[in-house]
């Protein structure tokens, strides 16, 4: 199966579960959409089952002008993967691309008799186990609270068989309700703790002094950590795994005299459930407050302008979309080995990309550069960009404290 996420690479390294579970995937196309476009998004929810220790076995796509309102699918397709999965004794669990409801995943788990996991609970899977800090800790329990509220009628669906039984109907309203209230309790609470640590942060990002602030950002698995341990000589944890990073890293680097803070964080994605987005806010302050931002992109993948489009998104919605920004075009060894003929030679290569981008250029309106952080190719390039876009955040923000520096 070709696709953009190096699977087989991910599979080989060890996963977060300590066994490996076998997993079914279904999507469904929906109106506006092609059945290219859900391959990619399968490709890219295969990625996020093997990141938490899932293997693949099927795929399942289906079109549909509306998700059925009791099943997600419809009751042919429905058969179709209970007869798959019966055959199928390894099979533990079927994961789908989009968000169920509770009643929804209450009757597939009847059906088809394994676990239902749809694409927010799987991506808070990854992040639980992510986790390492206190704060990004919180966060993710946070956000499991805030997907688990809502869906609590499913959890409680075998009380319906009761009704009309003296005595039965009440007490379980009365379970759900005090349910709802102990989360309710447990949000409250998660936030508190959030904004505590979060005025910690601020505390912290205000006693670093006057430096120019440069954020890391873009899509998840890009090579953002990877940058970031070539730009700062440091040992940010980085894997081919998506969410590698959840905790923001901060380093002080130099360039030619020059000094900034540098940060990478957590890396977006589509689809990525808005509790989520929420609940990592605090973390994403190093964003917000950043004076200039390095959009790293992975220029190799066959749907890199639509991964700009969903950063974009996500920094607009977090009001930090209009900062001075470098497009960092990463993999571009790996873009010449999927894209060039052997016979294509080197003038002809370097007029090609030069076409791509200034194309990048016109369509996002930012500057931008190609670069390889494996092979380090471009960086020396990159380091003057980053220095020239410093030096101008300096003359703007702190011009008493040029004449330091140059």
């Amino acid at each position: 199966m070709g696709n953009d996420w190096n699977l087989g690479e991910a599979q080989q390294k060890k996963g977060l579960n300590k066994e490996i579970e076998y997993a079914v995937l279904v999507g469904i196309v929906q109106v506006n959409q092609t059945e290219e476009l859900v391959q990619e998004y399968l490709d890219e929810l295969e990625f996020l089952a093997a990141t938490a220790g899932a293997q693949c076995l099927k795929r399942y796509i289906q079109k549909l002008s509306r998700p059925d309102p009791r099943t997600f699918i419809g009751k042919g397709k429905l058969e179709e993967i209970r007869e798959f999965v019966e055959e199928n004794d390894a099979i533990s669990m079927v994961i789908f691309d989009d968000d169920l409801t509770g009643k929804q995943v209450s009757i597939l788990e009847e059906k088809l008799k394994v676990k239902i996991i749809d694409r927010s609970s799987l991506i808070l899977d990854i992040f639980a186990n992510r986790a390492q800090t206190a704060q990004a800790k919180t966060q993710v329990e946070l956000a499991q609270m805030q997907y688990l509220l809502p869906r609590l009628r499913g959890l409680w669906t075998h009380l319906e068989r009761q009704r009309g039984g003296i005595g039965m109907r009440g007490p379980g309203e009365q379970e759900i309700e005090t349910d709802r209230r102990i989360i309710r309790d447990k949000i409250s609470l998660l936030k508190n703790k959030l904004e505590r640590i979060d005025r910690q942060n601020q505390t912290r990002r205000k006693n670093r002094g006057q430096l120019i602030r440069v954020a890391l950002v873009g899509y998840t698995n890009v090579g953002k950590s990877t940058l970031m341990n070539l730009l700062s000589k440091s040992e940010v944890f980085a894997e081919n795994k998506l969410f590698a990073t959840l905790d923001t890293t901060v380093r002080k680097v130099v360039l030619e005299n020059v000094p900034f803070l540098l940060s990478d964080t957590v890396g977006f994605i589509r689809k990525l459930p808005h509790h989520l987005i929420e609940s990592f806010k605090s973390t994403l302050d190093e964003v917000r407050e950043s004076d200039i931002l390095l959009h790293v992109v992975d220029i190799a993948h066959s749907r890199h302008e639509e991964h700009i489009h969903t950063v974009n998104k996500t920094l607009r919605d977090l009001e930090a979309f209009d900062k001075p920004t470098l497009l960092v075009f990463n993999k571009i060894d790996l873009f010449r080995k999927k894209n060039y003929d052997l016979y294509v030679d080197a003038e002809a290569k370097q007029e090609i990309e030069e076409g791509i981008r200034g194309n990048l250029q016109y369509q996002f309106q930012h500057e931008n550069v190609f670069i390889s952080a494996l092979s380090k190719e471009g960086i020396p390039n990159l380091r003057e960009e980053i220095l020239r876009l410093v030096k101008d955040q300096y003359m703007v923000r702190y011009p008493y404290q040029t004449k330091l520096y140059w």
